[in-house]
């Protein structure tokens, strides 16, 4: 079989990954890839952007299916285009990713089909908006509408950062368009957790979930990233948190997928707050989050090309995913002044052996060097029978990595 993955992080590296260790696989694509994908076995990248090149490209190369890492391919109908070619890919059609593409419209879908999440305003005035924040109770979450890199959301502790926020969004436009239109709601306190799953229509499976950490400083201080480190299981998703999750979230979202017509075969990530009074839900994504697969998939102990087969021929009715009785540590490496503006071109150096797993997410292989290319640079994972010891040897691990200005959060899993 001949796969083809679209996309350059670390969750794309981590997706080649799993799929290579299927025998039935001979040949991974990944475009663009990265250098982590550049050294992994049966991989070879393709720098092929475009929508047409790549479906051109599977098309000659006999791609069984593709896989959509990233959301942006997936708001822009690249499933539906792939489809209309009679070409097989994992992933929602250009409605489905809405759920992703528009805060907006995943809260009305939400409101719509009695699915539990926090109390919220929709606006495209930044005059109104303003005016809004005037009776807010404090602190309040704001989110920009559209894609903006996981950094969208931001939690307004006064009236006045919230008015901050309104501006760079709406008026200086950070974003590119993505905040001319603000969903701003209510906040809820409690626990985070993310819960990956997989859809082929008629069912969800959830996997195990992961507990990831956004922001770039110890102690969840400073601004938001695409996620600085995850642990799986969430050690806070209890029997009651799942079926909570099941009951007031998951089986009211399938209802609205078949309800809506979005022609949803794929992945569907579910950002949910555990608070006092229940399960809320926060956001959906439409893909696997990164680096929540990081430190899932290295669990999963079932084919993921055999789970991704079965999604597409609406089959996952009769598919069990077997999850390893052990945990997950995943650190993220980032550069010198990530989120913001970052160093790049550093070597990267390995000084040592380790155990883990490591996943490249920004840095491409120069010759027989790893250079950095990106804020988020690498991920280093490791399993352990207790999630004290993975977190422990997780550590251990990552100081045999280091790059010039390298920087990475010490209390993963501890808090």
């Amino acid at each position: 079989m001949n796969i083809l993955v679209i996309g350059g992080g670390g969750r794309e590296h981590a997706i080649a990954w799993k799929l290579s260790k299927d025998p039935k696989v001979s040949k991974i694509y990944v475009s663009p890839g990265n250098g982590g994908t550049a050294l992994e076995e049966k991989c070879e990248n393709i720098d092929i952007t475009s929508i047409d090149e790549l479906i051109i490209f599977a098309k000659k190369n006999n791609i069984e299916y593709t896989v959509v890492g990233p959301e942006e391919p997936l708001t822009k109908g690249i499933v539906d285009r792939f489809r209309e070619n009679n070409l097989k890919i994992f992933g929602p059609s250009e409605k489905g990713a809405l759920l992703e593409g528009s805060k907006a419209y995943a809260k009305e879908f939400m409101k719509k089909y009695k699915v539990r999440t926090a109390h919220y305003e929709t606006f495209t005035s930044l005059e109104k908006a303003m005016d809004y924040l005037k009776s807010c109770e404090y602190p309040v979450v704001i989110k920009a509408d559209g894609l903006a890199q996981g950094k969208g959301v931001v939690i307004c502790k006064t009236k006045e950062e919230g008015e901050t926020t309104l501006l760079d969004f709406m008026e200086k436009d950070i974003f590119n368009g993505g905040g001319k239109t603000v969903v701003i709601e209510e906040f809820l306190q409690g626990v985070e957790a993310s819960i990956l799953s997989v859809t082929d229509g008629d069912i969800i499976i959830p996997f195990i979930s992961a507990k990831d950490h956004k922001q770039i400083f110890n102690g969840n201080n400073g601004p938001n990233t695409g996620g600085m480190g995850v642990v799986a299981p969430n050690p806070y998703v209890t029997e009651e948190v799942l079926k909570d999750f099941t009951e007031n979230i998951m089986n009211p979202t399938l209802k609205g997928i078949n309800e809506e017509g979005l022609d949803f075969i794929g992945v569907i990530f579910f950002g949910i707050m555990i608070t006092e009074k229940g399960v809320y839900l926060l956001e959906y994504n439409v893909r696997m989050g990164d680096p929540e697969t990081q430190g899932v998939i290295t669990l999963m102990e079932s084919s993921f090309n055999d789970l991704i087969e079965s999604a597409l021929s609406k089959n996952l009715k009769n598919f069990t995913i077997e999850w390893s009785n052990k945990y997950s540590c995943c650190v993220m490496m980032v550069s010198k002044g990530y989120p913001l503006k970052y160093e790049k071109n550093k070597e990267i150096s390995i000084k040592d052996s380790y155990k883990g797993k490591m996943f490249i997410s920004g840095a491409q292989l120069i010759g027989n060097n790893l250079m950095t290319s990106g804020g988020r640079v690498l991920s280093m994972v490791t399993t352990s029978e207790t999630l004290d010891k993975a977190i422990i040897e997780c550590y251990k691990d990552i100081e045999n990595i280091s790059f010039q200005g390298s920087y990475y959060r010490t209390d993963i899993g501890k808090i």
